[in-house]
């Protein structure tokens, strides 16, 4: 199961580094079309779901890889067993909050399909279709966070620390 899992962040960050050449490319061609006066609609929207994309699809790789934004100021002033508990409650209250943006951001894919919601754009992409990007992400670092809090409640330490965090322990 950690093997799947582990592969599972890291295919996640994978794509999330595809969505972000996706950025670089609907970028330079909007410049280079631009430049040889020819317009393709939509590029810019495509930038954007790209964008997007690799955003959502990169939290459950980042988070796994302890780089998200931390404040350790309390909890490295607290002994070690209340540093633990403190860890685990905020491990619980991530997890409430990623499974609501997970079941929110399926169920906006959901609307959107149902409703037949197109981009406002030239592109008149169906909606749903970038949204699905940000509701499998949201679901990958759902799992992320259930995992770690899992983790951590079983007491196994965090898998990986940044390099800051080894530097000041």
């Amino acid at each position: 199961m950690r093997r799947f899992l582990d592969t599972l962040y890291r295919v996640s960050g994978g794509l999330a580094a595809v969505f972000m050449i996706g950025v670089l490319v609907a970028v330079v061609m909007s410049i280079a079309t631009r430049q040889l006066g020819v317009h393709i609609g939509g590029l810019d929207a495509y930038a954007g779901y790209s964008m997007a994309a690799a955003g959502f699809l990169a939290l459950a790789h980042t988070f796994k890889k302890g780089e998200h934004i931390r404040v350790t100021l309390l909890l490295s002033a607290l002994p070690p067993k209340g540093r633990i508990r403190l860890d685990i409650f905020a491990l619980l209250v991530a997890c409430a909050i990623a499974g609501n943006l997970c079941w929110f951001s399926g169920k906006l894919v959901l609307d959107s399909f149902s409703y037949n919601d197109i981009s406002t754009s030239d592109d008149a992409t169906p909606l749903w279709i970038p949204q699905i990007a940000m509701a499998v992400g949201t679901m990958v670092f759902f799992i992320a966070v259930l995992d770690e809090t899992i983790r951590r409640m079983r007491g196994i330490p965090e898998a990986e620390s940044t390099e800051e965090e080894v530097r000041y322990e």
